[in-house]
């Protein structure tokens, strides 16, 4: 179906990536821009240097990812092409039973739903949604109208563009209810036999951290009467999965005071006495330097830093961190202990965090092994035709009893 879009020509020999189905052109690889090359456009045909259509895309000028697709098809991006992908995603998650598990999940994640620079999330009864490209915020009208046709009794749909990634497209920060109520100051979600307080309003992200729901079910597992270090606890969802799970005591960890007053109250929602956690408000790297001379031990640790790197700029250095981040901990556990370390870094593939984590357990003087990979839970579904979609790796490893 012809859609009258304007178009951008990329380069000879430039049309490879999209004939694999990947969702982003770099600036690089265009040789003619429409013709305001300098003003965004909701939707513009992407073609080879003979002319050949090969996607519908949004058009970033200020971006280095100067088009991401919507469609590989020559259709017309309108409130009818969201409602469709946004019902599919939707579908998605009910096939891979997230509900059935979790009453607030991702349901628009992104290239992983074929919606580049979208992200919706539902909490119980209202949608947050982040618009992180320049096309997708042109589309804001047609997005949110998809969002009341599906869901017709949400109570509200509240905005939270307020991501760093918006300035790199030359947007400004913006945040606020787009229909219906507000959203209450915590909103009371349910994540298998744990209740957890999100802040929508104030949180990180949307809220909450939806990516690592499996994770925590499977640290919960192994939790049972051990003693738990939760590092970079932010609201404790960790902490509440294993102290739920029996764990003899469980520590918090972060530097943010009103992350673990929230953690204080998920832990009073699943009902854990005061006796069996602590919040610590400190410097994690700092912290772990003082237990380790005061040599202070625990069964299990948990590492979940924010993005460590966040440019190939900080690559080597951030890998020294995660390094120091695991070797410390080797040298904190008790034996027969277990670690949970993970790296939403990007830029940090599985097998590079594999690498760093078998250093550090090397420089620690400790023998472990790996019982499980660990990755993003299913509402963050990663397109096999976009390798980036894979962002948060994970590994569960034991040291020996000796």
């Amino acid at each position: 179906m012809p859609n009258n879009n304007t178009e951008i020509r990329l380069k000879p020999g430039r049309e490879k990536s999209l004939k694999l189905r990947n969702f982003w052109v770099f600036s690089g690889a265009i040789a003619q821009p429409p013709q305001e090359a300098d003003k965004p456009a909701a939707a513009v045909n992407v073609v080879s240097d003979r002319g050949e259509f090969l996607a519908v895309a949004g058009y970033s000028p200020k971006s280095q990812i100067s088009a991401k697709v919507w469609s590989f098809l020559q259709e017309k991006i309108n409130r009818a092409f969201f409602r469709r992908k946004i019902a599919a995603a939707y579908q998605l998650r009910q096939s891979a039973m997230i509900p059935q598990c979790a009453s607030a999940y991702r349901l628009v994640a992104a290239e992983g739903d074929a919606l580049p620079g979208i992200i919706i999330d539902l909490y119980n009864d209202f949608l947050v949604i982040q618009l992180l490209s320049a096309p997708a915020d042109m589309m804001k009208d047609e997005i949110v109208g998809a969002l009341l046709d599906l869901f017709p009794d949400i109570k509200g749909i509240y905005e939270r563009s307020d991501a760093d990634v918006r300035r790199k497209e030359g947007l400004p920060m913006r945040q606020g209810v787009i229909y219906g109520e507000n959203p209450p100051p915590e909103i009371i979600i349910s994540e298998y036999e744990w209740r957890l307080a999100a802040d929508v309003v104030h949180g990180h992200k949307t809220g909450f951290y939806f990516d690592q729901r499996l994770n925590r079910k499977t640290a919960a597992m192994f939790a049972k009467d051990r003693t738990v270090l939760n590092l970079f606890s932010y609201t404790g969802g960790f902490a509440a999965a294993a102290a739920t799970a029996q764990a003899a005591f469980v520590e918090n960890v972060d530097s943010s005071a009103p992350a673990l007053e929230t953690a204080r109250r998920n832990m009073n929602l699943n009902q854990i006495p005061e006796a069996k956690f602590r919040n610590t408000r400190a410097d994690v790297f700092e912290l772990m330097r003082q237990y380790e001379k005061d040599k202070k031990f625990f069964d299990m640790i948990i590492l979940d830093p924010p993005k460590l790197v966040d440019s190939k700029y900080h690559l080597i250095k951030g890998c020294r961190a995660y390094k120091e981040l695991a070797m410390r901990a080797f040298k904190l556990l008790n034996p027969g202990g277990i670690i949970f370390t993970f790296s939403c870094s990007g830029l940090v593939s599985q097998e590079l965090f594999t690498k760093i984590t078998f250093d550090a357990a090397l420089d620690s003087g400790r023998d472990a092994v790996i019982l499980r990979r660990l990755a993003q839970d299913a509402d963050h579904p990663i397109a096999l035709n976009h390798p980036e979609s894979s962002y948060l790796k994970g590994l569960m490893v034991a040291v020996n009893n000796s």
